[in-house]
């Protein structure tokens, strides 16, 4: 092929003397070169260009060098270029030079060792037993956090802190929100309108239909205990309550409601009290102020139904002269609406202190008077009060009247309407009642009835059974409650435990049903909610809603999220490596260099 590629070499400027590699070379590969002049970490016999050309031109910048390489080990030597050349290699079309064979060589070149894994090993290397020590250390002391605030979480509020941080945040980012659309008049879209309405109307905090004076029951069990029974919460929903009844956009036209306007919104008792002596002075007339002394002055009962008594006939006046100015204007609309309402409050108030005071008759006649006079007001739930005075007259036929007109699907279920509806037809069997003959001989018609619907009210409020069966003390129920949760079944078993106790085998035949004896029934409560999808919200509010000396009931029992288990395991077994790394440093050491070698190889093999 002839001999391009070679000249005449130049004659060396002094005899006897090696000459310098670097005096013909840019200064791009200068910077390979050792202080004297030749290739660091080889021996370098002579530097030429690869084709002749003149000094100082273009072509002097362009053109590589070739290098005779002796491998100072191997003792070979091979031709290599100091750099890649910019152009493309000679060859085969197509085909590119590997990693470590340099184009534009003369022949083909072997490589040294690879210079990437000097990094890799000089670092491994320089890593002391210390450092695998602090590193296992801190991640175990990370982990252990994180495992804390988990914890910590989940008995707070019931769920995964990093679990509903994925769902809420992550999700949405990776795509996940995406879901069927159902056709609008499809049964699917229908269910799942009814099951969000019903959780809705479930979740929603209610008003205790049978709360209790805050001054004669209240004030009294702090006066007793030091305890507060009422959370800050449930107060402040309260004096949302008292806003919403008892005020209205007309107040500044008479000075005593301008002051009952204020009195509700403080938050210090003999700051309101004070507010209600001063709207008297103004006006002996004010409704609304004999309504606050009773609830928050009186100490006893009897002192605050002579109270409500001033209050009920200040109130029928004001309400009389409010119907005759109803149509003038829609201020006199608001203002009838609102004077509606303190006179309702007021007689429901007067028929619970005679039902506290044993003139139950009297009570039931004013809560059915209430019932016809103001049918719209279904929602302050004043059926509630008429079941449980009748049950303590043992009125069973008119309970069951009141049942078949209030136990309907469209209005919000209680735990009261469901357990007295249980109450009932467990009267029927539970006097003749005995277990082990009902698991010889099996369950009769009406056994299996009353059973029905005992599952049907635990299964609507499963915290119910504790507090009748007595395995959880009772405590004074707050002044909301929400629907399925803790606080409903306290403020039912405060007022109905005793109806439950008067009537013969009605908490054995309670009891038997609830722990799933009889698994001849079609839907035992162990195999899942029938009737009533059991809401989560329950719990978070139910903590809000109770006093923090009460152990509040959780149900269904919750499992412990994975990202705890994980966070624990992860806590353990980097503390055991952090342990054995202090104990055997040397042993620990090769392992986590071998490790990460293997790691690497893996990585590097993996790329294309």
């Amino acid at each position: 092929m002839g001999n391009w590629g070679h000249h005449e070499p130049e004659k060396s400027p002094s005899k006897g003397k090696r000459p310098n590699c670097g005096d013909r070379m840019p200064a791009r590969a200068k910077k390979l070169l050792s202080p004297g002049g030749h290739l660091q970490g080889s021996h370098c016999s002579r530097v030429e260009p690869l084709l002749p050309f003149a000094e100082g031109g273009d072509r002097e910048r362009r053109t590589p060098y070739l290098l005779l390489i002796r491998h100072p080990i191997l003792e070979v030597g091979h031709l290599g270029q100091l750099w890649p050349s910019p152009a493309p290699a000679r060859g085969r079309p197509g085909r590119q030079p590997s990693d470590g064979i340099t184009a534009g060589a003369v022949g083909r070149t072997r490589p040294e060792t690879p210079t990437e894994k000097a990094p890799l090993t000089l670092f491994l290397n320089s890593l002391t037993p210390k450092f695998y020590v602090a590193l296992t250390g801190t991640s175990s002391l990370i982990s252990g956090l994180i495992f804390i605030f988990e914890w910590w979480y989940f008995h707070k509020h019931g769920t995964s802190f990093i679990e509903q941080v994925s769902v809420s945040h992550l999700r949405p980012l990776m795509g996940g929100t995406e879901s069927s659309i159902s056709e609008p008049g499809s049964p699917s879209s229908n269910r799942e309108s009814e099951t969000s309405r019903q959780n809705l109307s479930e979740c929603k905090v209610w008003r205790n239909p049978l709360n209790l004076f805050r001054g004669a029951e209240y004030r009294r069990y702090t006066w007793v205990t030091g305890k507060e029974p009422l959370t800050y919460y449930d107060m402040n929903l309260s004096a949302q309550d008292h806003q919403t009844f008892f005020t209205c956009d007309t107040d500044f036209l008479r000075p005593s409601d301008t002051v009952m306007q204020k009195a509700w919104r403080e938050r210090n008792p003999p700051a309101r009290i004070k507010a209600a002596y001063q709207a008297l002075e103004l006006n002996n007339d004010c409704a609304t102020a004999y309504v606050l002394l009773a609830e928050e002055e009186a100490t006893t009962i009897v002192d605050a139904e002579r109270l409500f008594k001033q209050a009920l006939k200040a109130g029928e006046t004001i309400y009389r002269r409010s119907q005759q100015c109803q149509h003038q204007s829609p201020q006199h609309e608001a203002q009838l609406r609102r004077d509606t309402n303190v006179l309702v409050y007021i007689k429901r108030r007067l028929a619970m202190c005679a039902r506290k005071l044993g003139r139950i008759r009297e009570a039931v006649k004013i809560m059915r008077d209430l019932m016809k006079e103001f049918p719209p007001l279904t929602m302050l739930n004043i059926h509630e009060n008429l079941l449980e005075s009748l049950l303590e007259l043992q009125a069973y036929a008119d309970v069951q009247a009141v049942l078949a007109k209030y136990d309907d699907i469209s209005l919000p279920k209680s735990a009261a309407i469901c357990y007295t509806a249980a109450l009932l037809k467990t009267r029927t069997v539970s006097d003749k009642f005995s277990p082990e003959t009902a698991s010889r001989r099996g369950l009769n018609t009406a056994e299996i009835n009353a059973v029905e619907a005992i599952h049907r009210a635990v299964e609507f409020n499963p915290h119910v059974p504790k507090y009748l069966l007595e395995m959880k003390s009772l405590i004074l129920p707050p002044e909301h409650i929400l629907k399925r949760g803790d606080s409903e079944a306290i403020a039912y078993a405060f007022f109905h435990l005793q109806h439950w106790k008067r009537i013969e085998g009605a908490l054995n035949l309670l009891q038997c049903t609830w722990e799933g004896t009889f698994r001849m029934i079609p839907y035992p409560l162990e195999k899942g909610h029938l009737f009533y999808p059991y809401p989560s919200c329950t719990e978070t509010a139910d903590r809000e809603l109770l006093p923090t000396f009460h152990h509040v009931s959780v149900y269904p029992k919750k499992e412990l999220p994975f990202f705890i288990h994980f966070t624990a395991g992860l806590c353990s077994s980097t503390a055991m490596i952090a342990l054995l790394t202090h104990q055997f440093p040397e042993i620990m050491g090769v392992f986590a260099k071998a490790t990460c070698i293997a790691e690497y190889v893996i990585a590097l093999t993996s790329v294309p």
